[in-house]
């Protein structure tokens, strides 16, 4: 078997994951296993992996289907955290991002130019140019720059640039580059990268049990969301990667301690590019009381966010109100010269950080003062858990979490992930070269071929087979143009689909790209999944009923006013259906 077939999430290799990890045994065990399907278990598998390690990583849910597909989108060294005087925090982030964008994935990270307005002619024009020249600083030590160096905007020049801003209002600028990232794609691309390396990964697994000899613990029990079968999965070390759910996790091994996690809500909202006119691949960053405000230019769209509020009901459940909704709104207007409503809003999504809990349990501090710089804890012995830091330094903290697990059995073991790509970066820029007669090939226009190859990279060589094996797959989906047919089944033949809102989610990201959230091309893509996943007609209609009544409920979740109200609509319906 090739490294590319390997590397296939496929339905029946999914079957063939899960009997390696089944015939683990106490004489024979895993290295590592990693429990959590988040960036900072995907990165955690793919690391031990390219150390030459058995790998296994098992995920309740979909992958990335928590925290990890609802972030801003964004691969940045955070300007915020330099006000907090989190210089190492920054400068570390830099330096990932930097790799990402010139080695390891630049298929998958792209730079992104912001504006960051002043309303405050000499006050914020020195503040606020002083960190930012700090934070360029900081891209330029010992190293070559990865994004062009910030510049100065005066009023007009501003207006230039971004034209959608209130110019009665802000005075000038100042321009400076960071990057973004399909976030639910990366992680999707790093289980497949762990694959490829031989890990042994599976989706809808559940933990429900740790595994003990004495007070060591030696693996997990697991169980199959799909048959019910429940088995054990032996592993010399266990490394905990559970986001929010950490303290969840600690206390189902029967941990005394462990780490403290705080949850705190972010919300995004999406309205169409034309209702923002900007320079192309330009976005706006301002702040807000509470938290940072972006405007973030994607595809057809912008993705405008974020709050930042605790979180106290179950992680679940998470979603916005109508609160949530005019917060961001409301700051939104406040940079801008013509002002959204309500019905702008294409869609919303929300997500929880998972913050490290600095002070005891009952302090009313707030989540906003919580550094994000990340800890490595042994929960019991054989059990490692990580939480904290940020997205963009997920390779730092993999890193980190394998050489704790392993320090005592093999400390000759070093990471090689700052030189191995994630998969579909070999080969890219090629593609990039031939793009132009690519789409001529499958009739793509040029903004197709970019969507395509910066979903993709290399690997869109493979959804062009499928193109050629059955040309009626080149056709755009009927209720969601920007995505091909072919998408679709690639997406259950190698990304690791297994439910329709797989796709509809985090394979494509229709609940937030298209009004109706994606319920419109629902039925298309359930009648496309079927034959790949071997669904009978009852499984296709649960399936659409299913995501159907769960957008139901995540909107009746943005009418309330309260988390409380949210979570209550929202743990109504789950967007996959019951087994059985």
């Amino acid at each position: 078997m090739s490294e590319q077939q390997r590397s296939a999430l496929t339905p029946e290799g999914r079957g063939e994951h899960l009997a390696r990890l089944r015939a683990t045994t106490a004489e024979n065990p895993l290295d590592v296993l990693v429990v959590g399907g988040g960036v900072n278990g995907a990165g955690a598998a793919f690391d031990a992996a390219t150390r030459g390690l058995s790998v296994g990583l098992v995920e309740s849910h979909d992958w990335a289907s928590g925290t990890s597909s609802r972030s801003s989108k964004l691969m940045h060294g955070g300007l915020r955290y330099l006000q907090m005087l989190d210089f190492k925090l920054v400068a570390e982030a830099l330096r990932e991002r930097d790799l990402l964008l010139e080695h390891t994935a630049p298929h998958l990270v792209k730079p992104i130019k912001f504006v960051f307005p002043f309303f405050k002619k000499v006050i914020d024009r020195g503040f606020i140019g002083s960190g930012v020249m700090l934070y360029d600083a900081m891209q330029s030590v010992g190293r070559k720059r990865a994004v062009p160096f910030h510049r100065h905007l005066l009023h007009d020049k501003m207006l230039e640039v971004f034209p959608a801003l209130d110019g009665d209002k802000a005075v000038g600028a100042l321009e400076y580059y960071d990057a973004q990232v399909d976030d639910a794609r990366f992680v999707m691309m790093l289980v497949r990268s762990a694959a490829q390396l031989d890990a042994s990964v599976a989706n809808y697994t559940t933990v429900v049990d740790y595994l003990h000899e004495g007070e060591r613990v030696v693996g997990a029990r697991v169980r199959d969301e799909e048959s019910g079968e429940e088995f054990d999965v032996r592993a010399r070390h266990v490394i905990l990667a559970g986001g929010v759910w950490t303290q969840e996790q600690q206390e189902l091994a029967g941990a005394d301690g462990g780490l403290e996690v705080l949850a705190s809500k972010g919300i995004h909202v999406t309205v169409a590019r034309d209702r923002i006119p900007a320079v192309p691949d330009t976005g706006i960053i301002t702040q807000t009381e509470k938290s940072v405000l972006f405007i973030i230019p994607w595809d057809e769209y912008w993705v405008i966010g974020t709050t930042d509020t605790p979180w106290t009901q179950d992680p679940r459940d998470v979603g916005a109100t109508s609160d949530d909704i005019d917060y961001v709104l409301e700051h939104a207007n406040a940079v801008l010269k013509d002002h959204l409503t309500r019905e702008d809003v294409i869609g919303v999504y929300s997500g929880l950080r998972p913050l490290l809990q600095p002070v005891k349990k009952g302090s009313d501090k707030g989540s906003t003062k919580v550094s994000r710089e990340h800890t490595v804890m042994q929960v019991e012995p054989g059990l490692s858990a990580i939480a904290g830091g940020k997205y963009t330094t997920y390779r730092v903290m993999a890193e980190d979490v394998v050489d704790f697990a392993i320090k005592d059995t093999e400390p000759g073991r070093p990471s090689l992930t700052r030189s191995v790509p994630v998969i579909g970066a070999q080969g890219y820029p090629a593609l990039v070269r031939d793009k132009a007669a690519i789409g001529r090939r499958i009739g793509a226009d040029e903004i197709r071929m970019d969507r395509l190859l910066f979903r993709y990279g290399s690997l869109l060589t493979d959804v062009l087979a499928l193109i050629d094996e059955d040309p009626s797959l080149a056709t755009p989906l009927e209720h969601a143009p920007r995505y091909l047919r072919a998408e679709v089944v690639y997406a259950a033949r190698a990304e690791g689909a297994r439910h329709l809102a797989d796709v509809l989610e985090r394979r494509t990201r229709l609940d937030y790209e298209t009004r109706d959230r994606g319920v419109a091309a629902a039925d298309e893509v359930a009648a496309l999944l079927a034959p790949e996943l071997g669904w009978d007609e009852t499984t296709v209609r649960a399936e659409v009923d299913a995501y159907r009544g769960y957008i139901e409920a995540r909107l009746a979740g943005e009418a309330t006013a309260s988390d409380a109200e949210s979570a209550s609509r929202i743990a109504t319906a789950a967007e996959v259906p019951a087994r059985g």
